[in-house]
């Protein structure tokens, strides 16, 4: 097959999990950037539940840090609350200052409404956390047209979006002129519970949260792919070391890593121009960053995953041994 080998705009991955500080035989810095480049990113989100949490300068000012040794754009997601506890509000001011580019509770979802009301009151980037995600959506929705309706200007983005009730009523509020904004996770779009149950042992490498839906869910979200319901894909890249992962599905931890198969699976699934759209044009947007680094892919070449050839720390991956195309060149 002709080598198509083409240049395209790097990819910003809204969220990932780095795991430094604090959890470095699962990731770091170095191993999660590694992986990234290697999937054509040039900037990605990391999430601040970290080890302190990411909820204060000196955190962030570390992370920016090592991101300069490595030469690699991270833009740091700081907590909405102090420690991830739900209670006390950030400075939003001071961590935006140190190099916040949005704030979330990822790991822990917020659920005090008034809290969550506050935080969207800011004006400030929110990035959602929902694991009784439906339920949460809803209720998230009502409190940004509340602010809204204030004179606030809220800006909110649904993180990792798993169901098609989660997207019905993501769709409802954008046509009601709703600036909200909503990622998917390659893995969402690829598998569904039935693939858990037919694997045979290991399905701990299928866990992740909010878990894989049904038939109609992933037909859902390829559909809000399409009608750009759904803005953004992002990985929801979250490594656990070879113990944590090869365990049965009710023990295993929460995480699958994808930085090094998301493009390939995008492209494969949407073409390159929405694969574009929802990995480097979409997030920069949201965000609201420059980043004109570029990337070069063939776009014709095929590939098998080998999780034992991935850069990142973490080999377990439930792509492994898929056929994909599209191959980022390093």
């Amino acid at each position: 097959m002709e080598n198509q080998t083409v240049e395209i705009p790097s990819l910003i991955d809204m969220h990932v999990h780095f795991r430094e500080p604090g959890f470095t035989y699962k990731e770091t810095i170095e191993t999660g950037v590694k992986s990234a480049i290697c999937g054509g990113f040039k900037g990605v989100c990391t999430m601040p539940n970290t080890k302190p949490v990411c909820d204060n300068p000196s955190i962030i000012k570390y992370i920016l840090n090592k991101a300069k040794e490595l030469n690699f754009n991270i833009y740091p997601i700081a907590a909405i609350t102090k420690n991830l506890d739900s209670l006390e509000l950030v400075n939003f001011d001071e961590l935006t200052q140190s190099g916040a580019v949005g704030f979330s509770n990822d790991g822990l979802p917020l659920l005090d409404k008034e809290v969550f009301l506050k935080a969207l009151k800011s004006g400030y980037l929110i990035l959602s956390h929902c694991e009784d995600e439906a339920s949460e959506i809803s209720w998230q929705i009502e409190l940004f047209e509340l602010a809204k309706n204030k004179g606030f200007e809220p800006r909110l983005h649904f993180c990792h979006v798993s169901k098609k009730e989660s997207i019905e009523l993501i769709k409802k509020a954008k046509s009601k002129g709703l600036g909200v904004s909503a990622e998917t996770a390659p893995h969402y779009f690829t598998f569904t519970k039935e693939d858990v149950v037919n694997i045979g042992d290991n399905t701990g490498k299928f866990k992740m949260n909010p878990p894989l839906g049904k038939k109609e869910d992933k037909e859902a979200i390829i559909n809000a792919l399409l009608d750009d319901t759904i803005d953004v894909i992002a990985t929801d890249h979250a490594p656990h070391s070879l113990e944590e992962k090869l365990k049965p599905y009710n023990e295993a931890l929460n995480g699958v890593i994808g930085l090094e198969t998301a493009f390939s699976l995008s492209y494969s699934l949407l073409g390159l121009d929405k694969t574009l759209e929802k990995m480097a044009y979409n997030p920069r947007k949201i965000l609201r960053i420059e980043n004109n680094l570029k990337t070069r892919v063939n776009l014709n070449a095929t590939w098998v995953v080998k999780g034992d050839k991935m850069q990142s720390k973490c080999k377990i991956t439930p792509f492994e041994n898929m056929e994909l195309k599209g191959k980022i060149i390093v």
